[in-house]
């Protein structure tokens, strides 16, 4: 079997995979959990077969060769459409994986709308605009997932160093979710280091990066197809470092509870006072005229 034939056979895996995926987390009806992650896999399931298509027809020079702009604007604004969804599935991870601690949820998401934003800011400092008209498409979009599959990266690495503290297992849909976009993302940084060495299709590390594509789609079907144990109460001494923790974090911006005291109940009291103040003094005065 050519190269190319085997690189077409994997990349219709691929299609069967993403369509299997999505079939199977709508049916466990994982989409109300993670509505992001829903979107993801509605969007590649849908997108792959039309960039195909519109791939194959730039081959053949369909529609006087206006395949391939369409195939240009359609595989830049999926991906760029892709990268803005895996930040809000990344933060739906990381709100899963800290559900049962609210404070440290509440003060985390804070601090992960931070890196976030720091992310992207160094990477499109660091990324190189030297190309203007449609070209800078291709860097805005580079630049957006870079820093999107560093945070994939960073939140694995999280999960995997506080899955014992967090109570969570490597069944969680959690730890699988981030596993394999982390196995993702460090494809893509591998493929992209590579590719101003390796610009055919069919070259051997193509074909690497496709199985490992493949492997981590297979991954998410074995976690969304197998059921999630439950999730045990999580229980800590009071003691504990994480539970002084989330007690600070769940108190941060709570100014106290706050009393309103009527102002007439003053005015009332003082009436009072003075009344009894003068019956005592009038008693005082009857009692020294009848004595003398």
């Amino acid at each position: 079997m050519s190269s190319q034939a085997t690189m077409s056979l994997m990349s219709m895996a691929e299609l069967g995979l993403w369509l299997l995926l999505g079939v199977v987390f709508w049916s466990k009806g994982l989409h109300r959990r993670f509505p992001a992650m829903a979107t993801y896999l509605a969007l590649r399931a849908v997108s792959i077969p039309v960039l195909l298509v519109l791939f194959r027809g730039q081959a053949l020079h369909w529609f006087n060769d206006y395949c391939f702009m369409v195939y240009f604007f359609t595989f830049w604004a999926v991906y760029i459409a892709s990268a803005i969804l895996i930040y809000f599935i990344c933060a739906e991870v990381f709100a899963s994986a800290l559900s049962a601690f609210s404070g440290l949820l509440k003060l985390g998401m804070v601090v992960f709308r931070w890196a976030a934003l720091v992310s992207v800011v160094v990477s499109f400092s660091s990324a190189s605009f030297s190309h203007f008209g449609l070209l800078i498409i291709p860097n805005i979009a580079y630049g957006l997932m870079r820093s999107v599959s560093i945070l994939e990266i960073s939140l694995l690495a999280f999960i995997c160093l506080s899955m014992n503290a967090l109570r969570l297992t490597a069944r969680d849909m959690a730890f699988g979710i981030s596993l394999g976009f982390g196995m993702l993302s460090a494809n893509d940084f591998i493929q992209s280091a590579l590719s101003t060495i390796y610009t055919s299709l069919t070259d051997p590390i193509q074909f690497t990066g496709e199985a490992v594509l493949l492997v981590g789609l297979v991954a998410w079907a074995v976690y969304f197809a197998l059921p999630e144990p439950v999730r045990k109460p999580v229980i800590m001494p009071v003691n504990s470092m994480l539970f002084r923790w989330n007690e600070i974090a769940s108190a941060l911006g709570h100014t106290g509870t706050q009393v309103a005291v009527p102002q007439t109940a003053s005015g009332f009291f003082l009436t009072d006072v003075e009344k009894v103040v003068e019956d005592v003094l009038s008693r005082n005065l009857k009692s020294r005229e009848s004595e003398s």
